[in-house]
């Protein structure tokens, strides 16, 4: 062989090697891509995803299809050309690890932290719900936390509602620390509290706070909850976490109470952050969503307006809906079934 074919197969080893190093060393990103979608009228093992009692309920047909993102797990790392890869695909969005993933957080804490946000989601979908139904609903002080060194600790739980304070009606996290800082330190409060449709009453007595030993405190943080008559239990995958299904469970169980049929022969996705007020607002990854919505044979898909700027392209059999309240959703669903008005639903332009 010649000395320029040695330097030839010398050189092509060595990009291969090169090019070999650079596949398999990790880069600091992750990826969106589309995920699952569950129907949220729906059961899973003869369970009913979305169960209601203690108010009338009625029967539903259709589909409402909650959908989710597949993200690279918080233990899993990302090569370059699957990072390439994904970034030239128009249903998979690049992100830095530290948007998805907090720097120091461990996997059981973010799983923590989307369970929760997953939690609070369902509960203002609710209370959107029961508002938009016209069922009682009343805005009410709920516990967020309990201090496991605090005084309340073994009497309040996380979850409960606080009804009233020392006999007095409360309604905003405000109304309940103004009254215990009435007190002073060693007194006694009384809470009546509801917990799981029950009321009962709590006495707890105050201690002095960590930084200003001389203030009242019960050992209690608070957020804003709602007290119905309506209980409502979510089955879907516990797997599944964060609060972009919002949208979704609202318009499922809006559509349970409600005696006309929501989605009738429509099999609608969707996806959106929701408030109790049924005010809803935009999500991540809403190209992988309505990927994953039309690779299901969802006909419908509810995008919220903040988020119609994000759709990188209108995908071809699927209507995309824009929304950004939970009247203006069920309306435009009503629309979709009268061949009269289906003109009229407004998608992103």
């Amino acid at each position: 062989m010649t000395k320029q074919t040695w330097t030839a197969v010398v050189s092509a080893i060595l990009f291969v090697v090169c090019a070999a190093v650079i596949a398999m060393v990790p880069v600091n990103y992750v990826v969106w891509a589309p995920g699952s979608t569950t129907n949220l009228l729906g059961a899973s093992n003869g369970r009913p995803l979305v169960a209601i009692s203690g108010v009338r309920t009625y029967p539903t047909s259709g589909d409402l299809m909650m959908t989710t993102v597949a993200v690279t797990r918080a233990d899993a790392e990302l090569s370059l050309p699957e990072a390439l890869y994904a970034y030239w695909m128009p249903d998979r969005e690049v992100l830095p690890r530290e948007i998805v993933y907090p720097p120091g957080s461990s996997i059981g804490e973010v799983q923590q932290r989307e369970t929760e946000q997953m939690d609070m989601s369902q509960s203002e979908a609710v209370a959107a719900a029961i508002q938009a139904a016209g069922l009682p609903i009343q805005r009410v002080p709920i516990v967020e936390s309990v201090a496991t060194a605090g005084p309340a600790n073994g009497k309040i739980q996380a979850g409960d509602l606080l009804v009233k304070v020392d006999g007095k009606n409360v309604t905003t996290p405000e109304d309940v620390a103004s009254l215990i800082e009435g007190h002073r330190v060693g007194d006694e409060v009384k809470f009546t509290i509801d917990r799981h449709q029950k009321t009962t009453e709590v006495d707890v007595v105050t201690s002095g706070s960590n930084t200003n030993p001389g203030r009242p405190v019960v050992g209690i943080t608070m957020g804003s909850g709602y007290r119905h008559s309506a209980v409502v239990e979510f089955n879907v995958d516990q797997s599944i976490g964060g609060p972009s299904g919002g949208l979704m469970f609202a318009l499922a169980v809006y559509d349970k109470l409600s005696p006309k049929n929501l989605v009738t022969g429509l099999r609608v996705a969707g996806s959106g952050m929701i408030d109790g007020t049924g005010k809803i607002t935009s999500v991540g990854a809403i190209d992988a969503k309505i990927s994953a919505a039309e690779r299901d044979g969802a006909s419908v898909f509810l995008v919220p307006e903040s988020n119609c700027a994000d759709v990188s392209a209108k995908p071809r059999n699927i209507r995309l809906v824009k929304v950004s309240g939970l009247g203006q959703a069920i309306d435009a669903l009503g629309d979709l079934q009268d061949p009269a008005h289906q003109a009229e639903v407004k998608g992103c332009s």
